[in-house]
């Protein structure tokens, strides 16, 4: 594996009404990034944002904990961090009106690599409403 990662992943609580002390306490997880809309909030620089958010977001990625070139580490990492296959899940974020999803940033500059998402994981993803979306780099 080289220096630079060529896959990692972020799980995102997204919407209006999201509330990131909540997600925060839902999960037991301290956050990446957390936005409430309407407030301003602290950049991935560390820097304060010029305009207030303009949707609510809770994220938390793998890329510090997981030194992996394949996205299966990363989503596996996440999917057990967040237990994600709790029950409940799928309806609170119904309730709440949020949707969730798995950023997955995939380097290919080369052009032969194929992004490793295993069954298992989008069908759990698919379970809670979530979608898997792959960001591509060329």
């Amino acid at each position: 594996m080289s220096e630079h990662q060529l896959a990692h992943v972020t799980f995102h609580v997204m919407g209006d009404s999201v509330t990131p002390a909540f997600w925060t306490d839902y999960f037991g997880v301290e956050p990446d990034t957390a936005i409430t809309k309407g407030d301003y909030f602290i950049t991935p620089s560390g820097r304060p944002s010029r305009t207030p958010g303009r949707v609510g977001l809770w994220g938390i990625g793998s890329k510090a904990s997981i030194r992996s070139d394949q996205l299966e580490p990363h989503l596996r990492y996440l999917a057990e961090r967040l237990n994600l296959s709790r029950s409940g899940l799928r309806e609170l974020l119904e309730r709440q009106q949020v949707k969730v999803r798995f950023w997955c940033y995939w380097d290919n500059e080369s052009g032969d690599r194929v992004p490793d998402v295993p069954d298992d994981i989008r069908a759990m993803v698919e379970a809670i409403g979530g979608s898997v979306e792959i960001d591509e780099y060329r």
